[in-house]
């Protein structure tokens, strides 16, 4: 296996990993920090374990926020939260903070990290426009990471943002390949329109698919919890942790992505040629990262998506060729352990 391992050359940290528990990648991220030769203090600030916290969740937060009752919900859950994490973070001491996207921490937490001047590093998961922050406080904050190139480069030119680029992962210690083959389309995700009339077309023509996750899942707990009963006419389970879904990703047909409106490619693109998998993407710009063709491929409308599909099943040569070439290059070049590398490098 081709990782990055403990000798990258960082200075050992006590880092505190304040971040969502957002389908467990913050194990990844961890240990990846742990490999590299940290000791790594991992904070969820919205583990909502058990029934009752989820249940207070949503009486006091979702419900009332659905309905429009008067009051700052949203800011009462923010402050619950930020005291939590302020009291891990006094606890631990460390040396160094990386915090995930942080939307639900208030402004006590930042003036704590300015007090005790302890380094931080922002990396933001997701697109800016569903975090909490403007330009001018990012430019104010330090180091910051983004997923999208095309956002950290707007951060760096436009803002005098400490901004860089740093792409997407698979984790390789999570799951191994196990050579079974399903016959099926795969896609794993939220049910975003433009996601549900592709996948809703395919079906349509004949097509083994599949989604997983709560928005397509037809199970009544799922409709409670997304607040709607209508589900798309496309076969569904429900949410899957990760490492299943790496699994299902490795074993199917084909998965494909759609990416909608993302600013970039997110894990999935990693995760489906990690896994040997065969990648039916939707963008062309994931040449950056995998040879189109030989690696994984790209589709340009429904029609040749579904081509894709046909084929995936059929040719067995021909799909083979993309798994193992796909999943020898994600190996070489995109784990964890090598996007930690580049995040090592950017400690203040």
């Amino acid at each position: 296996m081709n990782t990055t391992d403990k000798t990258n050359g960082a200075v050992p940290r006590k880092i505190v990993l304040v971040t969502p528990t957002f389908h467990d990648y913050a194990t990844s991220i961890a240990q990846a920090f742990e490999r590299a030769g940290h000791e790594v203090v991992t904070v969820r600030y919205d583990a909502y374990v058990t029934v009752t916290d989820k249940a207070r969740l949503k009486a006091t937060v979702e419900l009332p926020s659905k309905l429009r009752l008067p009051g700052d919900h949203a800011g009462r859950e923010r402050r619950r939260v930020t005291d939590s994490v302020l009291t891990d973070l006094t606890a631990s001491r460390p040396d160094g903070v990386v915090v995930i996207k942080g939307d639900m921490l208030d402004d006590r937490f930042w003036s704590h990290l300015d007090a005790h001047r302890v380094p931080r590093i922002l990396w933001l998961y997701d697109d800016l426009h569903r975090h909490p922050y403007s330009p001018e406080f990012l430019a104010q904050l330090g180091p910051v990471v983004s997923y999208s190139e095309s956002e950290a480069a707007m951060l760096r030119e436009q803002h005098g943002v400490d901004a860089t680029w740093v792409p997407d992962a698979f984790d390789p210690h999570r799951a191994q390949p196990t050579g079974r083959r399903v016959d099926r389309i795969a896609f794993v995700g939220a049910a975003h329109a433009d996601r549900v009339r592709i996948l809703q077309d395919l079906t349509d023509r004949g097509l083994p698919v599949h989604a997983w996750g709560r928005d397509f899942s037809h199970h009544p707990v799922d409709r409670l919890r997304t607040w709607g009963w209508k589900r798309p006419l496309i076969p569904a389970s429900r949410d899957i942790p990760l490492t299943e879904a790496y699994l299902v990703v490795g074993e199917s047909s084909a998965s494909v992505n759609i990416h909608g409106p993302q600013t970039d490619h997110p894990m999935r693109t990693f995760e489906v040629p990690g896994m040997a998998g065969v990648s039916l993407e939707d963008r062309a710009s994931v040449a950056r990262f995998y040879d189109v063709g030989s690696e994984v491929e790209v589709w340009t409308d429904v029609d040749h998506l579904a081509e894709l599909c046909e084929r995936s099943r059929k040719d067995r040569v021909w799909s083979e060729g993309l798994r193992e070439k796909g999943r020898a290059r994600t190996l070489a070049e995109h784990t964890f352990d090598h996007r930690i590398t580049e995040v090592d490098a950017l400690w203040r």
